[in-house]
């Protein structure tokens, strides 16, 4: 999940067509590289899964290693402001446990019981959440199109949770990734909050950092297990070392997909890097059917494009928003 703090692209001065277009590009480029490389963790974490490995200890290492990898960076761009740390300790503890840690606990959790495609389509009902949130707890009432979308993204679940047809479904399975989605949730709506001071790299490391100490305290005191194994992990039918996706999921889906987004998020501005983050729903389903041979039924297919044109009608509708409460001028 990128991080998304800028409404418009962040710039200095006014920038001509050919500049303007360059950014755009390179916007969409590193808006891809986020998506498909944050799509591959679901694959990755249900080969480990088979071999042995706990949801804990998979999200301890993933978390850890994205800390450590972005530590460099988000200490220079906080460029010695480590007040600004201080003021915002409960809102990085809230965004570390619930956005970072909890979200993806509660993805690899369901993974466990339930397929990847499935999974991350439930996940990304959370923008539908988000608009929940803002009418009850803000007063930001959503207009005709964002209420449309909402409809559209459940009726998309009701197929690929595949209630209709009677199917045998996986409780766990979907709470988890019900858990999942309420993460999604609270990291959009902290993430893009830019009235706190932190920086966006700097609030994607501190997050990590938090997660992994929250992780890391509740597998030391024997709340979440922790179990690891080294017995090789099969993707595609060829065998790994254990190591090699431990390693994947710190640096490519944690460390760079938080990376590439941010600079996706400055380059394009949240509206439309929102749009295309929508890739990694696409990424992990194509990762899940090339790694482990898994493809959601038609009726999932077809709810999956349903909750993606429900967000799409979410996100248009996001201009046509009415404040409840006065507004000052």
């Amino acid at each position: 999940m990128s991080t998304l703090t800028h409404d418009t692209p962040v710039g200095g001065t006014p920038a001509g067509p050919d500049v303007a277009a360059a950014r755009v590009s390179a916007g969409l480029a590193f808006a891809l590289v986020s998506a498909v490389s944050f799509g591959l963790s679901g694959a990755l974490a249900r080969g480990l899964i088979e071999t042995g490995w706990s949801a804990g200890a998979m999200t301890l290492v993933r978390v850890a290693l994205g800390a450590a990898a972005l530590t460099p960076f988000g200490i220079a761009a906080l460029r010695g402001r480590w007040g600004v740390l201080r003021r915002n300790l409960g809102l990085l503890a809230g965004y570390g446990t619930v956005a970072v840690a909890g979200a993806q606990f509660c993805y690899f959790s369901a993974v466990q019981h339930m397929q990847v495609g499935p999974a991350i389509l439930i996940e990304f009902t959370a923008p539908a959440a988000v608009v929940v949130y803002l009418w009850l707890w803000r007063g930001q009432r959503p207009g005709r199109m964002t209420l449309a979308g909402a409809a559209v993204a459940a009726l998309g679940l009701v197929l690929v949770l595949d209630l209709l047809s009677g199917a045998s479904l996986s409780v766990p399975g979907v709470l988890w990734a019900l858990g999942a989605m309420v993460g999604c949730a609270t990291y959009f709506i902290i993430s893009a909050d830019g009235d706190n001071g932190l920086p966006p790299l700097v609030l994607a490391w501190a997050g990590l950092v938090v997660g992994g100490l929250v992780l890391g305290l509740l597998g030391v005191v024997g709340v979440l297990p922790m179990r690891a194994s080294t017995a090789s992990p099969s993707y595609a039918d060829v065998d790994v070392a254990w190591w090699v996706p431990l390693v994947l999921l710190g640096l490519v889906t944690a460390a760079l997909s938080y990376v590439a987004g941010i600079a996706a998020g400055r380059r394009l501005g949240s509206r439309l890097a929102s749009f295309v983050a929508l890739l990694e729903v696409v990424a992990s389903v194509a990762w899940a059917w090339l790694l482990l041979a898994e493809l959601p039924g038609a009726a999932q297919l077809v709810g999956g494009l349903l909750i993606l044109a429900g967000v799409v009608g979410v996100k248009l509708g996001e201009r046509s928003v009415v404040t409840t409460e006065p507004v000052p001028a």
